[in-house]
């Protein structure tokens, strides 16, 4: 589409070696096993009673009691993590699924061809342009869990932002901010973060999606008023902006005659009618990961077909998909793995217990603002999605009934702390790829998107309140 700068054509070569900045997440979680490990030989173990409440599995909060503790060894560390993944199974074969059936949609090339066809065509309307280039990568983020695969719309959106009379922040801000800040947070179907959450917390998968309909309108207008702003500030005074490594004189020559091939149209009515059948199905028919997995698989061979590629590229495809995700699904396993070790050295229900005792003084209202800052500092630990919710929502969910928030507050205080501090956090893998390809300092990005972030965490507070008083649910 566009004459890009020598660099950018280096792009695949260049994000694994950006990806693996900072330190690895692995390493982090396996300190955490470490620990939870040692703490089985220092804190006391506890136990509460379980018992089945219209379906699912609570924790009756008057039956807490210390018990003998059972300290776990060396070689059960190490066994957990083997454990962990057993434990995580479905979750992690969903992970793996869903990621080959996206791969086979990339490998059509219609999503590429989309964006390259509304970056031409509105690329010369200001007024259209930040809002529809963000409506699109929010929407990518929200609906399939889009994250690192944004990266490689950077080098397309930030020399033309500048070449419009904007500056490369607002091209960087349009990418990341409207897939991660607006999209991955809100996260009305998006896989990788509410799919998980919710299977882990026993919920109806995707149940409560209205509350997060009317959160991702909220976000998507107060990040395309963020960008506008600072890009109508910059074309009124040029030396105000951030060009990166590009400067301000870089040109673009966009082909004003590319079109979206027939195939790729029809390859995304599919996906779009994709989501259609998702929604009725979760809503009429209750299904769950193995239902949706199964969709979204059907819909990328179908995509595939309709696209052009043979048997062997739609299967290698799937195979490139899946490897993407090989990272977000085995931390899973990992992260279920310290579930394992707290829960057979007896210390589940003693952080449960110390945690309520703690809490239980305060509304349930503002629980959820704790259980969302939790979250929101906690993805510096844990800056994947799914690992977190892995992590976390084994703890927060019981949590949550001892002390009277909703499983569906919980699960939407994890997400909202989830992505939102994905902008922010070094430990965020796609946040420094993404700085490094578009040539901004982390520092000037900080400084430029803390208000933003300031009125992020305001909003996300406000609908938690919502969410509990309404007593968001179903339960």
């Amino acid at each position: 589409m566009n004459t890009l700068p020598e660099q950018q054509t280096e792009l695949p070569e260049q994000q694994p070696k950006l990806l693996e900045k900072g330190i690895n997440p692995f390493v982090l979680m396996f300190i955490v096993i470490v620990i939870a490990t040692v703490l089985t030989y220092i804190l006391p173990a506890g136990e509460y009673e379980r018992v089945e409440k219209e379906g699912r599995t609570v924790v009756d909060p008057t039956t807490f009691e210390f018990v003998e503790s059972s300290p776990v060894g060396l070689l059960e560390m190490f066994n957990s993590i083997h454990l962990g993944m057993i434990e995580g199974a479905p979750i992690i074969l969903f992970v793996f699924m869903f990621g080959g059936a996206l791969g086979i949609m990339q490998a059509t090339g219609a999503l590429d061809s989309f964006i390259k066809f509304v970056s031409i065509r509105f690329g010369r309307k200001e007024k259209l342009f930040i809002p529809l280039m963000v409506f699109i990568f929010a929407s990518l983020g929200t609906l399939i869990g889009s994250a690192e695969d944004s990266l490689v719309y950077i080098v397309i959106i930030v020399p033309m932002t500048i070449a419009l009379g904007f500056d490369a922040l607002t091209g960087f801000a349009i990418v990341m901010l409207g897939t991660l800040a607006t999209g991955f947070a809100t996260g009305i179907t998006n896989p990788f973060n509410v799919g998980v959450a919710q299977s882990i917390a026993e919920l109806p998968i995707y149940s409560g999606m209205g509350l997060r309909i009317a959160i991702f309108a909220v976000y998507f207008i107060v990040t395309v008023l963020y960008i506008y702003f600072h890009a109508m500030k910059v074309k009124k005074n040029p030396e105000l902006g951030e060009y990166g490594k590009y400067g301000r004189q870089t040109k673009t020559t966009p082909d004003k005659n590319f079109k979206i091939s027939i195939r790729h149209r029809i390859a995304l009515f599919v996906l779009l009618l994709s989501f259609i059948v998702l929604i009725y199905g979760v809503i009429k028919f209750g299904w769950y990961i193995s239902e949706i997995g199964g969709l979204f698989l059907f819909s990328g061979i179908i995509m595939g077909i309709i696209g052009g590629l043979s048997a062997n590229k739609i299967a290698n495809g799937f195979i490139s998909g899946a490897r993407d995700m090989v990272q977000g699904a085995l931390i899973i396993g990992v992260a279920y793995a310290i579930v394992v070790i707290v829960t057979n050295g007896g210390l589940l229900d003693t952080i449960l217990y110390y945690s309520a005792s703690l809490v239980e003084q305060f509304p349930p209202a503002i629980n959820a603002i704790g259980m969302f800052i939790i979250q929101l500092f906690l993805n510096f630990i844990v800056p994947s999605g799914s690992g977190q919710a892995g992590l976390t929502l084994p703890i927060m969910t019981p949590l949550a009934d001892l002390i009277g928030v909703t499983r569906q507050t919980a699960v939407l205080a994890f997400q909202l702390g989830d992505g939102i501090s994905n902008m922010v956090f070094p430990t965020s893998g796609v946040l420094l790829a993404g700085l490094a390809l578009a040539g901004i300092s982390y520092t000037k990005w900080i400084k430029w998107v803390l208000p933003f972030l300031l009125i992020q965490v305001t909003v996300a507070v406000i609908f938690l309140i919502i969410a509990q008083s309404i007593q968001y649910g179903p339960f």
